[in-house]
């Protein structure tokens, strides 16, 4: 599967990415995928390289480019709960200055990017995201109301968008939630929310998860719930998007 680092110009600066896509000289559905907090690092470059291969030009950028390239902060091989904490202490200021008017920037710039790969088909895009990526993911499908035709997220502080957001998605949704992030008495608000929104969506709280259940390198990874988002967001994109 190819893949390549790129320099996706924004209005800030240069954001370094990662991309992977087929190899067959076909033009494909593309996918902006927002890591998480942890930022581009070996699991998911080869989570990119795994969607890639049913068929998606895959896009990572590094949303924290503006305080160096990816990662920002150096990462053990396995973040366990001991480095997590440590980690986290670092990453903090940088997500709490990744404000909304950066994000919306930011989204601006890669889905231009993204769209204007010679490998990329001329129709919509999907957009998908971890922890904080997939708040950005949400805020992304917002504001491209019109290009992004399927939103996913996993254990994600989706609720953050506050329901007016929620009621501007267009996209077909999916939300994979760890236990451990939302009640059932807040999944069920938010599904309300959806509702009456009127989005097409599946959201639901895999089971025995913790928060960052998807990341193989970190100790909340839960193989399980990580093929249970794979079968969740390759029927999403299937479904808004097709494959080659």
């Amino acid at each position: 599967m190819p893949t390549k680092m790129l320099q996706i110009p924004t209005a800030d600066g240069q954001a370094d990415a990662f991309a992977a896509f087929p190899d067959d000289g076909v033009r494909h559905p593309g996918v902006l995928m927002y890591a998480d907090g942890f930022g581009i690092r070996p699991v998911v470059r080869e989570m990119a390289r795994e969607l890639a291969g049913h068929g998606y030009y895959v896009l990572v950028p590094n949303f924290f480019y503006r305080h160096g390239p990816a990662p920002v902060v150096e990462l053990p091989k396995h973040i366990g709960e001991e480095a997590r904490t440590a980690v986290m202490a670092r990453l903090m200021p940088l997500i709490e200055a990744h404000t909304i008017e950066r994000t919306l920037r930011d989204a601006d710039a890669y889905l231009r990017f993204l769209t204007a790969q010679p490998g990329v088909d001329a129709g919509p895009v999907a957009v998908t995201g971890y922890c904080i990526g997939g708040l950005l993911a949400v805020r992304t499908a917002v504001a491209h109301p019109g290009q992004v035709a399927a939103l996913a997220g996993f254990h994600a502080p989706v609720g953050a968008v506050g329901p007016d957001n929620i009621s501007q998605l267009t996209a077909q949704v999916h939300f994979g939630h760890a236990e451990t992030d939302l009640t059932p008495e807040a999944l069920a608000e938010l599904n309300e929310a959806l509702d009456a929104a009127g989005v097409d969506y599946t959201s639901e709280i895999y089971p025995d998860t913790v928060h960052g259940f998807t990341m193989a390198d970190t100790d909340a990874f839960n193989p399980a719930a990580l093929q249970l988002h794979w079968d969740h967001l390759l029927r999403l994109l299937g479904r808004a998007l097709g494959s080659c």
